[in-house]
């Protein structure tokens, strides 16, 4: 994969983190809201399901990030 293909994973990533970091700090303080359109209520566990797959979608965005981020740098151009 090229510099550029690197890039854009980092971006993807850093998207996701911005995303999700809000969602769950959003459930955080109205338990009862819908976050993101409603796109994660079939979630089981209600409220502390969906912030837990937040949650994990953050860590997963920062990892990728992270990694994109460390191998652009090796990356030929």
């Amino acid at each position: 994969m090229t510099k550029g293909g690197y890039l854009g994973l980092q971006i993807v990533g850093m998207v996701a983190i911005a995303v999700f970091a809000q969602a769950a700090i959003r459930s955080l303080f109205d338990h009862s809201a819908t976050q993101l359109w409603g796109a994660f209520d079939w979630v089981p566990g209600d409220w502390g399901g969906r912030l837990l797959v937040f949650l994990l979608l953050v860590a997963a965005g920062t990892v990728l990030a992270g990694w994109a981020h460390d191998r652009g740098k090796r990356a030929p151009r």
